[in-house]
């Protein structure tokens, strides 16, 4: 190199130091790209995408390329910058040269383009992706080699190829994916999914209507009583008993009774004959799970058992839809009507109501894996049943029991300060 002039060389190293630059910044730009969005720009025909996509698929030949032409550049500019500082100032300049040299490509060819390619990605990344296909199957010998031996370095180290975590993701990660997407996702869409990601985690328990709500047509009634109170249900659909509401024998629709009352007089055979057979669930059924059968089944009502056999209430697919969607009636007597506001700024809670629907109206986060009323939340607390003006901590929430039963807490009063000002009733699901 003695022969090139030292302006040749200077313009070579800053050559060396843009490679340099290159190789690392489109190094940090491929292994960060967002490997959805590239599978998805791949799929619509992005060529870049294709080919950075087809690159990271082998990610220690793509390694192996960008650290062999990385190191190849930055020690053959180390030894020009040697040669330039040997004939600017002789061996005395040697260690002045390493360290000026080794702060341009710190910031040059490290720092800078890496943060560039962090910050943008794809604009790096793309272009990356024509240079290093070909250049890929130029040095693919030696890149073959380079990875041979450090494959077998790590399975030295019990460490085998392709054993990483993989990109999928957790329901909990595609939570936070979900949760974070701002305006790329409209926020009512955004509940809806959350929604869906939460039905692995509830159960039919945990939004039944519970047994002593269940509105039925008990068959020994006289016709009368029978008559008045499908016309006073609230629902279309009514759980048929004999005798007592352990003794389900199926359900009708209300529709068809009346017609059945019109045709021919509404007798108890009448009412058997009407009666689909009942439906029974697992009260421990996931919701989404329920839902699935719901479909195969071409049900619309289940009523929820216990793992003894026993009744404990009531799940529609309205119910469960109202899950993911959100209300359906625009009834005001649907709205959540468990919970109050005093005229000094407090709620009155009625104990009755659903921990889940509590969570959802006050933004707290009670556990739901044990009790599903509020009730059964105190008592579980508590160990026994508490008498008027208690107050208790719960959760990190303060509570002040207002009335009790013999068996139950009815309602609590939740201070101001333990409630978010903007509180307004929710509509149930």
């Amino acid at each position: 190199m003695n022969d090139i002039p030292l302006t040749g060389l200077v313009i070579a190293l800053a050559i060396l130091i843009l490679l340099s630059a290159f190789f690392s910044g489109s190094e940090t730009a491929l292994f960060t790209l967002n490997r959805y969005r590239l599978r998805h720009q791949a799929d619509q025909g992005h060529r870049g995408a294709r080919l950075a996509r087809i690159l990271l698929e082998r990610p220690d030949r793509l390694i192996g390329l960008i650290l062999l032409g990385n190191n190849f550049v930055n020690i053959l500019a180390s030894s020009i910058a040697t040669i330039i500082a040997l004939r600017l100032g002789g061996e005395a300049a040697i260690g002045i040269a390493a360290g000026v040299l080794t702060f341009i490509v710190l910031i040059f060819g490290e720092v800078t383009p890496k943060t560039l390619a962090t910050l943008s990605p794809e604009r790096m990344a793309y272009p990356a992706a024509y240079v290093y296909t070909p250049l890929l199957k130029v040095l693919y010998p030696v890149v073959w080699l380079v990875n041979l031996l450090a494959n077998g370095l790590l399975r030295l180290m019990g460490v085998a190829r392709g054993t990483g975590p993989g990109t999928a993701l957790s329901r909990e990660e595609l939570r936070t994916v979900v949760s974070e997407a701002g305006a790329l996702i409209p926020e009512r869409s955004r509940s809806m999914l959350l929604a869906i990601l939460d039905l692995e985690r509830a159960t039919v328990e945990d939004i039944m209507i519970p047994r002593n709500e269940v509105e039925g047509i008990d068959i020994q009634d006289d016709a009368e009583e029978i008559i008045a109170a499908i016309r006073n249900a609230g629902y279309t659909r009514l759980p048929l008993f004999d005798g007592g509401i352990d003794n389900l024998i199926g359900v009708f629709h209300s529709r068809n009774a009346l017609h059945a009352l019109l045709d021919e007089g509404l007798g108890k055979e009448h009412l058997r004959a009407i009666a689909r057979p009942p439906y029974f669930v697992p009260a421990g059924t996931p919701l989404y799970q329920q839902l699935l059968n719901f479909q195969r089944e071409k049900q619309r009502i289940a009523l929820v058992v216990d793992e003894y056999g026993d009744f404990l209430g009531l799940i529609t697919l309205v119910d469960l839809l109202e899950e993911i969607v959100g209300e359906f009636s625009s009834d005001p007597s649907d709205s959540l009507t468990e919970i109050h506001r005093a005229d000094d700024g407090s709620l009155l809670v009625d104990c009755g109501i659903a921990v889940r629907d509590l969570n959802r109206a006050l933004r707290w986060e009670l556990p739901t894996d044990g009790p599903k009323t509020l009730n059964g939340l105190i008592l579980e607390y508590l160990e026994t049943i508490p008498e008027p003006d208690t107050s208790l901590m719960l959760h990190g929430h303060h509570m002040e029991i207002i009335q009790t039963t013999e068996n139950t807490v009815k309602t609590v009063k939740l201070p101001p300060r333990s409630t978010r000002k903007g509180w307004r009733p929710e509509r149930r699901g």
